[in-house]
């Protein structure tokens, strides 16, 4: 018996949907590597005229990066689970035409919010602040910043940076300070 085997427009949409999350997935994990090890602390507080190190900022500073590193972990972990759900999905062959596509849309909202979280954080941190989580859900995001004391001027700028790159209501806007 000869098999014929017809590859569509949708299976080869299909594989690189598939390809681009676990790409996207791959390079948040390599990110979160990269960046979570170094727990580096600058803070520092002058005592008269000269700058000197402070052990409960440095403990404080410490405490913000763990966060961060940990919250990273975190989100890279459960994106790692729902692609490798997807994926398992997607290659069961006895899917309809419209569960193969509903999980190829699935598949494309996921690696479209990495893509904007990351660009949000980039752009974020391109203001000036240290370290910075974004969390995109369907229309509302929550913003997480490093920083000690955010002024009015600084949210503004936050939030300029989200509406520049999503449509979300400033209502649906959280922006969160860790410090």
């Amino acid at each position: 018996m000869k098999m014929n085997m017809i590859i569509s427009k949708k299976h080869i949409v299909l594989s690189a949907l598939v390809l681009a999350l676990s790409v996207a997935v791959y390079l948040n994990w390599e990110y979160v590597k990269t960046n979570g090890d170094s727990f580096e602390s600058t803070s520092k507080i002058a005592v008269s005229g000269e700058v000197a190190e402070d052990p409960a900022a440095d403990e404080t500073a410490a405490y913000g990066e763990a966060y961060f590193a940990e919250a990273k972990l975190s989100r890279t972990k459960s994106r790692d689970e729902a692609a490798d759900a997807l994926k398992y999905m997607l290659e069961d062959a006895n899917l309809t035409t419209d569960q193969m596509t509903e999980l190829t849309l699935q598949a494309a909202a996921i690696a479209e919010a990495i893509e904007v979280e990351g660009k949000i954080e980039n752009l974020i941190k391109a203001k000036g602040f240290e370290d910075c989580m974004v969390y995109l859900e369907d229309d509302k995001i929550d913003v997480l910043v490093k920083c000690d004391g955010m002024t009015d001027s600084e949210a503004a700028q936050i939030k300029d940076v989200i509406l520049g790159e999503v449509d979300v209501e400033d209502k649906n806007i959280s922006i969160i300070e860790i410090k």
